[in-house]
């Protein structure tokens, strides 16, 4: 019914890369002994000049995935509206600036752009064009505390639904389907701001009945749930953590129903990998069930943000985590696909 493909977004090795401990071959070659079937990547991060890289770059990208024959899932792209200091961009320098990504997305031979969540949907009609011309697709990220409910979020699926073009979909992220609150983020909160345990006990009550925070504030993603503002005794110690709970949702899988078939790639967003062997805030297997019932034929992306929860001066792990989580979805997938 499906043939999903498991991926690595390289992000989730940014430390090793911003320190030095891993170049950008290094982390191919490591892509290519954990069998990871693709890459996703951020150009902003590792490849130097974007949206207009020097053809030496191109070349030394070309010679990194022939050598290492790694298939390119997705390329996220950011839309830099605070370039300069006085002033934000103006909608022709966006579009323009847009359309350079899609460019260099083809020269380099993605066929997927993510546009971070909360790019306007006004950037699509001007930038179709460009994008059928490459044969790349544009995909809004569909993100935890900026997903299905969120006026900018309509404003890109009412577009992308109007417009009804081969060439713009969605990237759905798992932060949509937290169970529990990550658990490192408890751990990081209590241990560094001295959080109080009564906020943290009634966010895990909640997402353990079911709810998350939207579900029980005013608006979803737009108002604190009024009992957990209750509970914040210490601005400097509990605020934090109660505004950082609005980037988790426990929404049921049921919510991409109406846009399954929008669906150009997935981020499968890990926090913490345990020493059992399963991630402690989501169930990625019914998520890959829902997906392989709906016959998606695309990437799921390990997207490691769990070491900017490592406690100072603790190594972060991040290595070691890419590599439980892609053994998890490999795992998870032989159940379902049968291979």
């Amino acid at each position: 019914m499906s043939r999903i493909k498991r991926s690595v977004s390289l992000y989730s090795l940014q430390y090793q890369y911003m320190t030095g401990k891993m170049s950008l071959e290094d982390i191919f070659r490591y892509m290519k002994e954990l069998g990871v079937e693709g890459i996703e990547i951020l150009p902003d991060q590792m490849l130097h000049g974007t949206p207009e890289p020097e053809e030496e770059t191109y070349r030394e990208w070309n010679r990194l995935v022939e050598k290492y024959d790694l298939a390119l899932a997705c390329d996220d792209v950011f839309l830099n509206t605070n370039l300069y200091m006085n002033r934000t961009l103006t909608k022709r320098e966006c579009v323009a600036l847009i359309r350079k990504e899609i460019v260099m997305a083809h020269r380099l031979g993605f066929k997927v752009i993510r546009l971070v969540s909360m790019v306007p949907a006004w950037i699509l009609e001007p930038c179709l064009a460009e994008a059928e011309r490459n044969d790349v697709t544009l995909c809004i990220e569909i993100h935890g505390g900026l997903g299905f409910g969120v006026p900018k979020t309509e404003e890109f699926l009412a577009e992308m639904l109007r417009l009804n073009s081969p060439y713009i979909g969605i990237v759905p992220d798992t932060s949509l389907f937290c169970r529990r609150v990550p658990r490192v983020v408890d751990n990081y909160c209590r241990t560094l701001y001295g959080t109080n345990d009564e906020i943290i006990a009634y966010a895990d009550k909640t997402y353990e009945n079911g709810s998350d925070m939207f579900a029980l504030g005013e608006g979803r993603g737009l108002d604190m749930d009024p009992t957990l503002k209750s509970l914040i005794r210490d601005p400097k110690k509990d605020f934090f953590y109660a505004h950082n709970l609005s980037g988790y949702e426990n929404r049921p899988l049921s919510c991409m129903d109406p846009y399954v078939k929008y669906i150009r790639h997935f981020h499968f967003k890990l926090y913490e990998m345990t020493e059992e062997g399963t991630e402690n805030s989501m169930d990625y297997g019914e998520v890959l069930r829902y997906l392989h019932e709906h016959g998606y034929d695309g990437y799921v992306s390990t997207e490691y943000e769990g070491n900017r929860w490592v406690l100072p001066d603790r190594p972060i792990p991040e290595r070691e985590q890419v590599e439980k989580h892609q053994a998890l979805l490999k795992r998870e997938l032989l159940k379902i696909q049968g291979q």
